[in-house]
């Protein structure tokens, strides 16, 4: 399919498709809905051996291709990991279906009831690198939802794709409805991208998850309303009035759970009151684990101290989503100096604060600006499944038309309603 004519026809037919399905999934009680999720938690269970044997292919090709190790971590499907796909099935199968919900009706002067209704956005495209587990989470949200799905993957994850693709194909047919509710693009070229980001006839909202050089490309060409966010520069501080035992393990896990991940923290920043007793133990833990430390030169005076490895930072270090054992870390004065550096370098995506002081974290909460902030807890809770809203299909740093992690009411949105018994302007 390597033809311009040939990519422009197939996507338009994808559209075509997606558009006449969402329209039956509007229609679909929230019953069929849920016996659609159940079915494919099932179907991948039952394919379980196939969809590793699957992702194995793409493993062993994105080695040959030279892929980083943050990336083939992103890549891999383990029993673990698919058995963390079908638990965030089944817990969207549990969520309250959002469709139709009726709020805020009132009585106007006139006699007239006006509400508002919740409503799918019908027809969603997908965009997204590495991660073969989001064509699961991304087609059930979506299907739950109301919403018909175009999901493009990466090619690096392609057989994964079409693995997990067949169980959800199956879960549809067993719940009688549109298999063209969920479409894999099964084409790995580029210009299907370029083809969906620009079809507002058939598509309502795009969703890129990847890389920045995607998002930013999607972003720039799209005639489609994005959901987005371009990278994940997380932040935590500690506060001088930190518990010490709480900083570490916080600190520690935020970088160290998972490196090749948005809401992993890349910078660290301490207050120089607490700086002397907390960074000993906690860069030892991080020399242990294997994690480079770059510092700023108040930093760099205690290591030397302290005798633990660490390189000087740049002022690029700052701007940087490393998604790899790297992390970078700066020692300020107090709460104000943190909260400036965040709004100067942070995406927005997520800061948490370590205090035991009240007014403090208080001042965190109010003054800074990114789509989740944390007292006390670690980054790495920025995530729709420990959110409570089941498997997430993003997270998003813009503030229309959702921010934070996109669950089902993310993909919703809604619409005016008026109850009247006769009523006529005058």
């Amino acid at each position: 399919m390597d033809d311009v004519e040939n990519i422009k026809s197939y996507m338009k037919k994808l559209g075509e498709q997606a558009r006449s399905a969402s329209l039956a999934l509007a229609k679909a009680d929230t019953n069929k809905k849920n016996s659609a999720l159940e079915n494919i938690a099932i179907a991948l269970e039952k394919n379980r051996s196939e969809l590793i044997a699957e992702n194995k292919k793409d493993l062993v090709a994105g080695e040959a291709n030279g892929l980083d190790a943050a990336l083939l971590d992103r890549l891999t499907l383990n029993d673990v990991r698919i058995d963390s796909m079908i638990d965030g099935i089944r817990q969207v199968a549990t969520l309250p279906d959002p469709i139709g919900e009726i709020t805020d009706l009132k009585y106007r002067p006139s006699g007239i009831q006006v509400g508002k209704m919740r409503v799918a956005l019908g027809v969603v495209g997908i965009i997204y690198e590495s991660r073969p587990n989001v064509t699961a989470d991304a087609a059930v949200l979506c299907l739950k939802s109301g919403n018909a799905a175009i999901l493009r993957g990466g090619s690096e994850a392609i057989h994964s794709n079409k693995a997990i693709a067949k169980c959800i194909e199956q879960g549809l047919i067993k719940a009688e409805l549109p298999v063209a509710a969920v479409q894999v693009v099964e084409t790995i070229d580029r210009a299907a991208v370029g083809e969906l980001i620009t079809m507002p006839d058939y598509v309502d909202v795009i969703i890129p998850r990847g890389g920045k050089g995607l998002i930013e490309r999607i972003s720039k060409d799209a005639s489609v309303p994005v959901i987005k966010h371009l990278d994940g520069i997380c932040h935590v501080y500690i506060d001088d009035d930190a518990d010490i035992n709480k900083a570490i393990d916080i600190a520690f896990n935020a970088k160290t759970h998972r490196y090749g991940v948005c809401n992993a923290m890349e910078t660290l920043l301490v207050s120089e009151a607490i700086a002397k007793t907390v960074l000993p133990p906690l860069a030892n833990k991080y020399v242990d684990e294997g994690v480079e430390l770059r510092g700023c030169s108040k930093t760099c005076e205690i290591a030397s101290d302290a005798k633990f490895d660490i390189k000087s930072a740049t002022d690029i270090d700052w701007e940087t989503e490393y998604l790899a054992p790297i992390l970078s870390i700066k020692v300020v004065a107090g709460v104000d100096e943190a909260i400036a550096h965040i709004q100067k370098f942070s995406s927005k995506h997520t800061e948490s604060i370590v205090t035991e002081n009240y007014t403090t974290s208080r001042q965190f909460l109010t003054e800074v600006d990114s789509s989740s902030v944390m007292i006390n807890a670690s980054t790495r809770f920025a995530d729709g499944f420990e959110y409570g809203l089941g498997a997430e299909i993003g997270i998003s740093t813009d503030k229309f038309h959702v921010r934070g992690p996109v669950g089902l009411e993310g993909l919703t949105s809604q619409k005016y309603i008026v109850f009247g018994d006769g009523q006529i302007r005058t």
